[in-house]
């Protein structure tokens, strides 16, 4: 495993970071449940592989990701750091800050989280919850009760103002969004870097759309297995990016990964140059951009929309048009409700951090997929 300096925090952080958001998961009466004996399996892989860094948050898995982050930790928690973050749009007054955190502690079973981070900041939510709730006050104050080591923020907004929020001078590093598809915080991730934070990247296969084949992509790199190779090691090369944060579903994805970010030739100049100018020729990619994050969700008419725009891609970006219309026809067939049964109340639209205009993208996905 290669490692490297987290901005200015002294951790010498894995280029590969393990986000807890992904992890196998079965419904029971009602109710969502992580398949706990196969997630240990794949954390405690990842830590035997050198992977250091494990990200979580409140509401992931269900509510159920700071709970098994916590048995995964067992025994290394000397080698690997947490981090994990405060619901912004949850915190209505300053109290809910401290209610917040200690009840993160309580699931984490932890007495201090190495790396809390203000969850999803756009600039709504840096003015009117963070400076009008003294969020960034009752940050340092938990620092220096020892409940938190280094106070960090995520981030969905254009890159001004995550520069805006670098400085105020408040944070020690910033999770962000950066792959191949998406590269307009390329210069805010040097700024960070130039200021002394360290940046985690999230999304680095694009919310999925870089995990399959790509006739666009798969021949760019000599010698790789496949696109998402090619994706992690793209985001890997940028020297400003401290680590690669990738949600792993099953021990050979961990593994997979885990082999990539061990690796010690970066891409060439000459092949990052040749993958940029490859999506130069390609900008219909990124089209609609969707991570497959499903804050969007509940839908009123129980739309699973991430998967729709999923397909979408699959048939827009990648040319799987027919496998991409027969899943496309399963939609709606599993309780669920049809990408066409919208009625484009924009509910979706107002919890999107991409800021997505769900209900005309939905109208446009059913167009060309629906037969």
């Amino acid at each position: 495993m290669q490692y490297t300096n987290l901005g200015n925090t002294g951790f010498e952080i894995s280029a590969l970071g393990f986000g807890a958001m992904r992890l196998p998961e079965y419904e029971k009466s009602g109710k969502w449940f992580v398949d706990e004996e196969q997630a240990l399996k794949m954390f405690h892989r990842a830590f035997e592989l050198g992977v250091n860094y494990v990200d979580t948050a409140w509401g992931y898995l269900h509510g159920n990701s700071q709970y098994i982050v916590g048995k995964a930790l067992k025994g290394w928690s000397d080698k690997v750091k947490i981090s994990t973050k405060l619901p912004v749009w949850e915190v209505n007054k300053e109290d809910d800050f401290w209610w917040f955190l200690d009840e993160q502690l309580k699931r984490l079973d932890v007495d201090c989280i190495d790396f809390y981070h203000l969850h999803a900041l756009n600039d709504g939510a840096f003015e009117n919850k963070v400076k009008k709730l003294n969020i960034i006050e009752n940050l340092e104050k938990a620092k220096q009760k020892g409940l938190i080591k280094h106070k960090s923020f995520s981030f969905h907004d254009t890159p001004d103002v995550m520069k805006k929020i670098i400085d105020t001078g408040a944070f020690e590093t910033v999770l962000c969004q950066y792959n191949l598809l998406d590269r307009s915080n390329e210069d805010a991730i040097a700024y960070a870097k130039s200021k002394g934070l360290g940046v985690i990247v999230m999304g680095p296969v694009a919310g999925g759309r870089l995990a399959v084949t790509s006739d666009v992509l798969k021949n760019l790199v000599k010698g790789t297995s496949g696109t998402p190779e090619i994706a992690l090691r793209f985001v890997l090369a940028n020297k400003n990016v401290s680590c690669a944060l990738s949600g792993m579903s099953t021990i050979e994805m961990v593994e997979e990964n885990a082999e990539v970010a061990s690796r010690c030739d970066a891409l060439s100049h000459a092949e990052w140059e040749k993958i940029s100018n490859t999506l130069e020729q390609t900008k219909t990619m990124s089209d609609l951009y969707c991570t497959g994050c499903d804050y969007c969700l509940p839908c009123p008419q129980q739309i699973e929309i991430s998967k729709a725009f999923l397909l979408y891609n699959y048939h827009k970006v990648y040319g799987l048009t027919d496998y991409a219309k027969e899943e496309f026809a399963l939609l709606g067939k599993n309780g669920k409700g049809a990408p066409d049964t919208c009625v484009s109340c924009g509910v979706c639209a107002k919890r999107c951090p991409q800021n997505i205009k769900i209900p005309e993208k939905i109208a446009q996905t059913v167009l060309e997929l629906k037969e």
